[in-house]
């Protein structure tokens, strides 16, 4: 089965999104900072189970190929991007659907289940926090210069990008969610963790450089029977 490849509009502005499988679960991927559908899920959208998955990996607004608009992180980002995502969903006309975020997509996916349970069949998130420590914006400080990222990491992202936009939306992005640290307890989204109510599944590496293991640990404490 092929992956299709479209833009439809949500939301006044065109998301790209693909699509594979004809399973009657589907499943949204949400990558993580500056990544899209093709350079974060090209193995889920290659071998996930076709018959038992309709399988969609969209790219936020400002990343991959939803451009334009360039990408900015106002304070409500990460909302912003959980109803994108939701109504891109029901835009291609999927009553239900479960959500696979990592890094940020995971946090959009938490909002997204917390604030749309009737909507979210289940959830599993890797790479996520609710929270941002000053331990947290010290890690992000240390990749906002995207020079001196491994050429493995940032070889695709360069070539989506361009090399510009690429090291101007890391710094962006650094800035933009470094601001959660001056919020009461660095809260992104810690209140809304109770609400979640579909089974989540919650993963995390054990080398991830960016993410501790402690955010892993707290959302898994805060989300009944996760």
């Amino acid at each position: 089965t092929s992956i299709t490849s479209a833009k439809i509009q949500v939301n006044g502005v065109h998301l790209h999104y693909q699509q594979t499988g004809e399973g009657s679960h589907a499943v949204l991927l949400l990558p993580g900072m500056l990544g899209s559908g093709q350079t974060d899920f090209g193995p889920q959208l290659k071998s996930m189970n076709k018959q038992l998955f309709t399988v969609v990996a969209w790219d936020p607004r400002g990343y991959g190929k939803s451009i334009p608009p360039s990408r900015d992180f106002p304070p409500d980002f990460f909302e912003r991007d959980a109803k994108d995502a939701v109504d891109l969903m029901q835009a291609l006309k999927f009553k239900k659907f479960s959500l696979l975020g990592w890094s940020d997509g995971g946090i959009t996916a938490l909002i997204a289940a917390a604030k749309y349970p009737n909507l979210i069949h289940k959830l599993v998130v890797w790479g996520a926090n609710a929270s941002v420590t000053q331990e947290d914006v010290r890690i992000y400080n240390g990749i906002r210069d995207v020079s001196k990222w491994s050429e493995k990491v940032k070889k695709p992202l360069e070539e989506l990008y361009g090399h510009k936009y690429f090291a101007e939306t890391c710094e962006a992005w650094v800035d933009g969610i470094s601001r959660f640290a001056e919020n009461s307890d660095g809260n992104i989204c810690q209140q809304l963790l109770p609400d979640i109510k579909c089974p989540t599944f919650i993963i995390h590496g054990e080398k991830d450089p960016l993410v501790p293991q402690a955010h892993a640990e707290y959302i898994h404490k805060h989300i009944k029977g996760s």
